[in-house]
């Protein structure tokens, strides 16, 4: 069961109390207080990780709740932490508060970890209390109460190409016969109820590039008003780099353009929003084994005219579908080299200055105008002239300074320099006469 949206309740543990205790021992006449701190209550974290794909397990068990922290005792124990409980969410899940709308985190990558209500703090004892004048309190705080709170949970599957088109159009079939995903496929429309992931392999090891491919549900006129499936599933390729159009141009849709469903199934996805008009599109004629020559005409004419690559392909046959995963790949490459750290240190570089110091070269500015993107302010350039001579500077007033560095040491050299004593012969003691 896939499921992609669930409502929750966390309640992370409350402190404990702190404990009012006196020391009684023998011979210990005046033991004092000896009340202990409670303990602190449990968190409530939530953790991405890829071995869920789906919110079911939230779905019939809608009530987490941590672990108390115990009450302190006496001689001074602290009472032992609550226990933390963690959730697991699948990556792609964006958590929003209940009660005010407001997106509390985004869970992108895997092995992400959020505290989303943290544990009440321990109580303090008596003993803490305690001081020169106060020396026996009975004073002693409870513990403070943990966060509760309501969250709902959205799931968006993150994919590297978006299957759309109307129902019935192939997209099922072109993913079993692509990837390893058995989704199901009949011949009515809405046989997909759910969105299916299939994992597509290119080429051989070591240079195997693998990427994900996400089939939607189909699609009808007024898909963005709520008609059909509506827009249940239209967020899941919100986060996908490029989208595959598929268009039936065989006689059973029953439609009399291909053209008209290619416009429809556009102005459906431009009037949900979301960035999904200004994606990368690729269209793909399905069915061709069963054409009609006319329709596949007028396709191509479209295409051409809106600069648009078609790929005619046959997921029962399997012609056009080598040539289909390579441009596929081509496209995922090009988008992943695009998103890659070092294309972004492309557009924003940076300079060492003689200090080693970076500098960036481009400055990232908010565009108050439509209110999103940024715009590059233009590097200032430094003239040759200006750097030549600012060397010269720098170099003429080292050379001033280590000249008057010499200077004073050699003065204070001679200042402390000490003459040698001149040795003086000390006067001649005159020898008294003899008395006779």
């Amino acid at each position: 069961m896939f499921i992609d949206e669930a409502r929750i309740s966390v309640k992370a543990g409350n402190g404990g109390n702190g404990c009012m205790a006196f020391r009684r021992e023998k011979f210990v006449p005046r033991g004092g207080p000896s009340g202990g701190d409670g303990g602190r209550g449990g968190d409530v974290i939530m953790e991405s990780t890829e071995r869920h794909n789906t919110l079911v397990h939230f779905r019939f068990n809608p009530e987490y709740k941590a672990e108390r922290g115990r009450h302190g005792e006496g001689s001074n124990c602290t009472g032992r932490e609550g226990e933390d409980v963690i959730l697991k969410v699948p990556v792609g899940t964006i958590v929003y508060d209940n009660a005010t709308g407001e997106r509390v985190h985004d869970f992108s990558g895997p092995d992400e970890r959020l505290v989303i209500a943290c544990g009440g703090r321990g109580g303090r004892g008596n003993a803490r209390f305690a001081t020169s004048t106060h020396q026996a309190p009975r004073e002693h705080e409870l513990g403070h109460l943990g966060e509760e709170r309501i969250l709902r949970l959205e799931l968006k599957l993150l994919a590297d190409v978006g299957l759309v088109g109307y129902p019935n159009a192939g997209k099922s079939t072109l993913i079993s016969r692509i990837s390893a995903a058995r989704p199901k496929i009949a011949d009515y429309p809405f046989t997909t109820l759910q969105p299916n992931l299939g994992v597509v392999a290119v080429g051989e090891e070591p240079e195997q590039i693998s990427f994900v491919v996400a089939d939607i549900p189909g699609l009808i006129a007024g898909a963005s008003q709520g008609a059909g499936l509506g827009t249940q599933f239209l967020r899941h390729i919100e986060r996908t780099r490029f989208l595959a159009h598929l268009v039936d141009v065989s006689d059973a849709s029953g439609r009399p353009s291909p053209v008209q469903d290619f416009e429809v199934i556009s102005e459906e996805l431009r009037q949900f929003g979301a960035g999904l008009k200004d994606k990368p599109v690729i269209v793909v004629a399905s069915k061709i084994d069963v054409a009609n020559p006319d329709k596949l005409d007028e396709l191509k004419r479209y295409a051409k005219n809106k600069k648009l690559a078609l790929y005619p392909v046959s997921a029962v046959t399997g012609k056009g579908i080598p040539e289909l995963l390579w441009a596929m790949t081509e496209k995922v490459t090009s988008t992943r080299r695009a998103d890659s750290p070092a294309a972004i240190e492309e557009l924003f570089p940076s300079e060492t200055d003689v200090h080693g110091t970076e500098e960036p070269l481009a400055e990232p500015i908010l565009d108050a105008a439509s209110g999103d993107g940024f715009k590059v302010r233009a590097p200032k350039k430094k003239s040759a002239n200006k750097s030549a001579s600012a060397r010269k500077r720098s170099a003429k007033t080292v050379t001033k300074k280590s000249a008057k560095r010499t200077a004073t040491k050699k003065s204070a050299s001679k200042k402390t320099s000490r003459k040698p004593a001149s040795s003086t012969k000390r006067p001649a003691v005159k020898k008294r006469p003899a008395r006779k």
